[in-house]
């Protein structure tokens, strides 16, 4: 079982030798990818170095599955080529995301639709990989109508360069400018481009692959993404009207028995998920449950995740290992 993982020294790419290192995959081996500026420099993953390989040197190796998460043009340019091979890709960008016949996977949602000859596999979008993996027993039980929803966005969603310029304006430092914005002491709402109707693509995302995801084209959606000075967490504002009526107690018991989420919703001791303390954990967690008064059927949740995990990496992850436990890959 050859596992690459294309653009290793990235944001994510980082954080998903992490999460192999904390998920045990029965891997032979590990090829370890990144731009040609990297390559020949050495890494470590599990007290072991390996060297850094270029992309032709991993496809001439023949992995059994690859991780891309080195941008989209990458992922267009190789992902195509690594699958006609017989490598399985499971790729961080949008690339792929909203292809025809491409499953956009999270994997306790909709991962029993995968079949071996799935070739591409898609990883939906950070803000809506955690937004989705709460809502997914409300569906299920109560069926949505209709999300309006609110996105407060580490700048780790966009990179290491826009955590560093978060990081030198905060020392007073010249610097490049990732955002049209300064970011400390700031949020703007705005995330990826905008488009003729003014909303952005960021906002799309959230429409298009929260259908796609729970196959239902019926849920309106509409989104507004901002963009905040945290590292390490996306939050959002949830607003969601159901068809079927129910009882609060019926949302709080969905959301506790939903796998990788964690219900924190203690407003007496002002318990509730903040990015602060999700760094670094896998799970997805969700406060502030309240029903909303103004519709029928409505609920409020708050909705924290770490963007670089469940949002990104631990979600890749999570996909090889279904795709290994379902012996989906050879």
């Amino acid at each position: 079982m050859k596992l690459a993982v294309v653009g290793c020294t990235g944001l994510v790419g980082s954080v998903i030798l992490k999460v192999l290192n904390e998920i045990s995959l029965p891997i032979s081996e590990l090829i370890l990818v990144a731009s040609s500026k990297s390559v020949g420099k050495s890494i470590q993953f599990n007290k072991k170095d390996y060297t850094i390989e270029s992309i032709e040197s991993a496809l001439s190796k023949n992995p059994s599955i690859a991780i891309f998460s080195a941008g989209g043009d990458l992922s267009r340019e190789w992902a195509e080529t690594f699958a006609k091979k017989g490598t399985t890709v499971i790729d961080n960008s949008s690339a792929w995301r909203m292809g025809k016949n491409i499953p956009l996977i999270v994997p306790e949602i909709n991962g029993s639709s995968l079949s071996s000859k799935d070739k591409i596999i898609a990883n939906p979008n950070c803000s809506t990989i955690q937004m989705v993996l709460a809502l997914k027993e409300i569906h299920h039980r109560f069926n949505i109508k209709r999300l309006v929803i609110s996105t407060y966005q580490s700048v780790t969603g966009t990179g290491v360069a826009a955590v560093e310029q978060l990081m030198n304006e905060r020392k007073g430092i010249d610097t490049d400018m990732v955002y049209p914005h300064k970011i400390d002491q700031n949020c703007f709402p705005h995330g990826g481009d905008f488009l003729e109707d003014g909303y952005t693509t960021e906002e799309v995302k959230l429409e298009n692959e929260t259908k796609k995801i729970f196959n239902d084209n019926t849920i309106k959606v509409t989104a507004t993404v901002v963009r905040i000075p945290v590292i390490g967490g996306h939050s959002e504002a949830v607003n969601v009207e159901t068809i079927k009526p129910f009882e609060m107690a019926d949302i709080q018991r969905a959301l506790k028995e939903t796998k990788g989420v964690i219900v924190k919703d203690n407003n007496t001791e002002f318990d509730y998920p903040m990015p602060i303390n999700v760094y670094e954990k896998n799970e997805v967690f969700v406060g502030r449950i309240r029903r909303d008064k103004t519709v029928e059927n409505g609920i409020n949740l708050w909705v924290v995740a770490d963007n670089l995990r469940k949002g990104a990496a631990t979600n890749a992850v999570q996909i090889a290992e279904y795709l290994i436990d379902n012996k989906l890959v050879s």
